[in-house]
């Protein structure tokens, strides 16, 4: 992770996180049911991974405060089940899922010492990385996963310097040399899969 503090990772996964919990407020059990703006998934099903996420980010917290070793999921079948299973559930109970579980790893993390921060832990994508990481994670799912909501907010709504650490995380993680020249919150939007309005750029698929 690089060109942004933890500090800033902090601030982005508050910032995202209240932006999503508050759209999810807005919506009743026919909205939630509707389409979100990734392909085959519910606004339900994006309510339930944000909740899900939330707790699998609580393992490493755990993971990084205790030394015991706990993975964010059992398995990738696990993880998809959660999400399935939560996707059934009624706007009001998915709703309270995600108010608690975000509530408890705000809570979990901010009594994490300066040492634990430095604690390796495991992602899901099986990297070894430092407790630090863990916010910055969690920013990227609350705050893309706000745009996919499909409740109005855009890649223009979120602070510029998280695109610009979003771009290059995201430029990293594809192997990219070259990026297309464009507005910001364009170049973050092609870079990440989602709708954007750059003309003349190759697909590079879903990401995240």
């Amino acid at each position: 992770m690089t060109g942004w503090t933890h500090a800033d990772s902090l601030k982005w996964a508050q910032h995202g996180t209240g932006l999503f919990v508050t759209h999810v407020a807005l919506l009743d059990d026919e909205s939630m049911s509707a389409p979100s703006s990734l392909p085959g998934w519910t606004r339900k099903h994006l309510v339930a991974h944000i909740a899900a996420n939330a707790d699998a980010l609580g393992n490493l917290v755990h993971w990084a405060r205790t030394g015991e070793r706990t993975p964010m999921y059992s398995s990738v079948d696990q993880r998809n089940a959660d999400i399935e299973s939560g996707a059934e559930l009624t706007a009001d109970e998915l709703t309270a899922w995600l108010n608690r579980a975000v509530r408890t790893l705000s809570v979990t993390m901010d009594a994490l010492t300066g040492n634990d921060w430095h604690n390796e832990v495991v992602t899901a994508q099986g990297r070894t990385v430092p407790a630090t990481e863990i916010p910055w994670l969690r920013a990227r799912e609350v705050c893309v996963h706000a745009v996919d909501l499909g409740t109005g907010t855009t890649f223009a709504d979120l602070p510029d310097e998280f695109l610009a650490a979003l771009v290059t995380d995201i430029r990293g993680k594809r192997g990219l040399g070259e990026i297309p020249d464009g507005p910001l919150p364009e170049v973050a939007a092609y870079l990440a899969g989602r709708p954007h309005s750059l003309a003349g750029v190759p697909d590079l698929g879903p990401w995240l």
